[in-house]
C-alpha cells in the first residue's frame, strides 16, 4: 500500500498543470516551454490555419534554449497564467528555435532592423496578421512597462485593439513592410563598383577595423562586446599577404587580450559568447560552439605566424573544455547556458572566501594563495555582483598557478553545471571540425579525433543522399540541412582533404556541392533553405561566418582542385553578384572579403606525391601565402598551379615553395 501511495505522488509530482503543442517537438528550447500556460504552436501550417481560420493576430517569438533573456520572459510572462489567457483568446502563439530555423530567424531579424534602425538579437518577438504580414518587432519585452520599456501585456492589448478597430491601417503598414523587404533584398545584390583592386579592399578593410578599434582594451567595439573572430583572420591574412604590421598588431593584440580576459574561462578553458564590459572582464556566461570553433581557427593561424605559447595552450584549453563538456558519441552539442540554478554565472564565480579556503586546503601557504588570487582577479570586492569572474591580471605567472586552478576547479565540482543545449547541428559541428582539422597542426593527436568526428557526422547526417541540420540522439534527423550545413560541411571536407590527401574527402565535397546549387541558388540568388520559406543568404557575419561567403570560398576551392574552368567562372560571377554592399563597407563582410582576395591573388595548388606532401606537411603549412592547396598526384616533380597554368616544376620542394611565396 505504501509503494503504491508513493508511485501515485511521483506520478503526481511529474504531471504538469498546461502542456501545448511543443510537446512532440524535438528541439530542446521547444521542450522547454512545452508546458508554459500560453498555446504555443510550432511553425507550421496547423498555426497558420488557425490564424486564418480564426482571424489572430500571430504572436511570433523566437529564441534559443541557452539565451539569459529567454528565460527571463518565459519566468515573467509565458508562465504568467493571466498573461497567457489573455495571448490565448486573442492570438496565434508561434515558438521557434532559432537554431533549429534559421532562414526564419534571419529573415524577422531582418525586419526587427527594418522597423527599429538597429541589429535585434533574442528572444525576438514579431507581431504579424492572420497571413503571416508582420507590423511590429522587439526583443526582450517585460509584463509591464519598466526600464524604459514597454510591456507585453500592454502593447498585447494595444496591438489587438488597433487591429479590432483600424485594420486597414494595420494591412497597410504591414504591406509597406513586405515591399520594403524585398526592395532592401534587391539593394544588397546591386554593385556598387565593378572589380576594385586587391589592394584597395585590403585597404578600406584594415582602415575600416581600425576605425571600430579599442586602442585602449583591444578589440572591436565597446560594451557588449563580441570576439569578431573572422575578423582577426582576415587581419592575419592580410599580413601573410602584404606584411601589414598594423593588420597583424590588431588582431594579435585582440586576440591576446581575449586569452587573458574574463571572456575566457581561465578555469576550465573555453570561450563565452561575449563580454559585457569593454575590458573584457566580464562576460555573458553562455558558451557556443560556434563562437569556440571560430576562435580556435583564429589562434592556429595567430600562433603560426607568431609562435606566441599563449596563442597555443588557449587552443589546447579551449579543445579540452568542448571535449569534456560538449563532446557526445564523437559529435558535439550546440551549446550551454549562461544560468545555473536559476542565476546568472553562477557556476563559474567565486566569492574571495571561498577561493582561498580552497587554496589552502589544497596545501598551499597563504602567501601563494594570495599570489594566485591576486593573478586571477579574485578579490573581496569582485566584479560580478559582489563575486569575482577570474581573468589574468599580471604577466608574470605565480609557480603553484596549475595547483591552485585545479583547486578552484575542485569547488566548481560542487556546483551544478548550466544547461547544456544537447541538440547536435551539422554547420557547427562542422565549424568545429574544420578548427581542430586545423589545430592538428599544433597537436598532431587532435587529427584522428577531428576525422573520426567528421566520418561519424557524415554517417549520422547524409542519409540516403539527404543531408539534415540536426539530430537529438539516439533519435533520428528530421529537419533538412541549411545552406550553412552544406557549405560549413564543404568546408570541413576540403580541409579534411588537404589533412590527409584522402580522395574520398574531395569527392564528397564536390558531390554536396552539385546539391548546393541545385537546391540554394535559383536565378542568380541564393537562399538560406529550399523549403516554402524563402530567405536571402546573406554575406554578412553575424553571429558566425557567412554560409554564402564560405560556399563562395568553397566553389573556388574546389574550382583549382578539379581544374574546372567552369566552376571557376561560376563562382567569380557568384561572387560578384554578391559582392556589392562588401565593397562599400568590407570591415562587416571579413568572411567574403577573404573570398574576394583569394579570388583576386588566385588559388595556388601545389601537386605532389601523396605521402612525401604529407611528410612535408609542416613546412608547407608555414608558406606564407594564404592561398595555398595540396593535391595528391602521381608525379616525379613538384608543381605550383592557377587555374589556368602550372608557373614552377622541380624536384626541389623549396624551389617550388619559394616560386608560390
Amino acid at each position: 500500500m505504501l509503494k503504491l501511495f508513493i508511485g501515485v505522488l511521483l506520478i503526481m509530482a511529474q504531471t504538469h498543470a498546461f502542456t501545448n503543442k511543443l510537446i512532440d517537438e524535438d528541439s530542446p528550447y521547444l521542450q522547454q516551454h512545452a508546458h508554459n500556460p500560453i498555446e504555443w504552436y510550432p511553425w507550421g501550417d496547423e498555426a497558420f490555419q488557425k490564424a486564418k481560420k480564426e482571424d489572430k493576430l500571430i504572436f511570433l517569438s523566437i529564441g534559443y534554449s541557452t539565451c539569459h533573456w529567454c528565460h527571463v520572459m518565459e519566468r515573467e510572462s509565458f508562465e504568467n497564467e493571466a498573461i497567457a489567457k489573455y495571448m490565448n483568446e486573442h492570438y496565434v502563439n508561434i515558438k521557434v528555435d532559432r537554431e533549429e530555423l534559421p532562414h526564419i530567424d534571419r529573415y524577422y531579424q531582418d525586419v526587427y532592423m527594418l522597423l527599429n534602425k538597429r541589429s535585434g538579437g533574442w528572444p525576438l518577438t514579431i507581431i504579424m496578421t492572420p497571413d503571416r504580414k508582420p507590423f511590429y518587432a522587439a526583443t526582450y519585452l517585460p509584463p509591464d512597462n519598466r526600464y524604459g520599456r514597454p510591456g507585453l501585456r500592454g502593447i498585447a492589448q494595444y496591438l489587438y485593439e488597433t487591429f479590432r478597430d483600424k485594420r486597414d491601417d494595420v494591412y497597410k503598414s504591414a504591406d509597406s513592410i513586405v515591399a520594403a523587404m524585398q526592395n532592401v533584398s534587391r539593394k544588397s545584390r546591386q554593385v556598387k563598383e565593378q572589380n576594385p583592386k586587391a589592394e584597395k579592399v585590403i585597404d578600406d578593410f584594415v582602415s575600416g577595423v581600425k576605425s571600430l578599434y579599442d586602442f585602449q582594451y583591444k578589440g572591436i567595439g565597446d560594451a557588449p562586446k563580441f570576439p569578431h573572430a573572422t575578423t582577426f583572420e582576415t587581419l592575419l591574412m592580410i599580413y601573410r599577404l602584404n606584411g601589414n604590421k598594423e593588420a597583424l598588431k590588431m588582431a594579435t593584440d585582440a586576440l591576446e587580450a581575449m586569452a587573458k580576459g574574463g571572456i575566457f574561462d581561465q578555469i576550465e578553458g573555453g570561450f563565452y559568447r561575449y563580454s559585457v564590459d569593454e575590458a573584457w572582464m566580464v562576460p555573458h556566461f553562455e558558451k557556443m560552439l560556434y563562437t569556440n570553433a571560430e576562435l580556435i581557427e583564429s589562434y592556429v593561424d595567430a600562433y603560426r605566424l607568431t609562435q606566441n605559447p599563449l596563442f597555443a595552450a588557449t587552443v589546447s584549453k579551449t579543445v579540452a573544455n568542448i571535449e569534456d563538456r560538449f563532446k557526445k558519441e564523437d559529435l558535439y552539442f550546440s551549446a550551454s547556458d549562461a544560468d545555473s540554478d536559476g542565476e546568472e554565472g553562477k557556476y563559474f564565480v567565486y566569492s574571495y572566501d571561498e577561493a582561498y579556503d580552497a587554496l589552502v586546503k589544497e596545501g598551499l601557504d597563504k602567501k601563494s594563495a594570495k599570489e594566485i588570487l591576486d593573478y586571477l582577479g579574485i578579490t573581496p570586492k569582485g566584479n560580478f555582483e559582489g563575486k569575482s569572474n577570474p581573468h589574468i591580471t599580471a604577466q608574470k605567472e605565480p609557480e603553484s598557478l596549475q595547483k591552485g586552478v585545479k583547486a578552484l576547479a575542485a569547488l566548481r565540482k560542487k556546483r551544478n553545471y548550466p544547461f547544456i543545449d544537447y541538440k547536435i547541428q551539422t554547420s557547427w559541428n562542422a565549424l568545429y571540425i574544420k578548427a581542430l582539422l586545423k589545430a592538428s597542426s599544433i597537436d598532431p593527436a587532435y587529427l584522428q579525433r577531428a576525422l573520426k568526428s567528421l566520418d561519424t557526422l557524415i554517417e549520422r547526417l547524409f542519409l540516403e543522399g539527404e543531408l539534415y541540420h540536426q539530430v537529438v540522439l539516439p533519435k533520428k534527423p528530421k529537419v533538412k540541412a541549411y545552406l550553412e550545413d552544406y557549405a560549413f560541411l564543404i568546408s570541413a571536407l576540403l580541409e579534411a582533404y588537404q589533412s590527409t590527401l584522402e580522395r574520398k574527402y574531395l569527392s564528397l565535397a564536390e558531390e554536396l556541392m552539385q546539391k548546393v546549387i541545385m537546391k540554394f541558388y535559383s536565378d542568380g540568388l541564393w537562399y538560406m533553405s529550399d523549403d516554402t520559406f524563402r530567405a536571402d543568404a546573406s554575406a554578412y557575419d553575424a553571429s558566425y561566418r557567412s554560409a554564402l561567403a564560405v560556399m563562395i570560398q568553397n566553389l573556388f576551392q574546389i574550382a583549382a582542385l578539379s581544374e574546372n574552368q567552369k566552376l571557376h567562372a561560376f563562382a567569380g560571377d557568384v561572387l560578384m553578384d554578391t559582392a556589392g554592399q562588401m565593397f562599400a563597407a568590407p570591415q562587416s563582410f571579413p568572411t567574403l572579403v577573404q573570398a574576394y582576395l583569394g579570388s583576386q591573388y588566385g588559388w595556388v595548388v601545389l601537386k605532389g606525391k601523396k605521402e612525401v606532401l604529407l611528410k612535408k606537411r609542416d613546412k608547407i603549412l608555414h608558406v606564407r601565402y594564404p592561398f595555398l592547396l595540396q593535391k595528391a598526384e602521381e608525379t616525379e616533380n613538384f608543381l605550383a598551379c592557377k587555374i589556368d597554368r602550372c608557373f614552377a616544376v622541380d624536384k626541389n620542394l623549396e624551389y617550388v615553395l619559394e616560386k608560390i611565396e
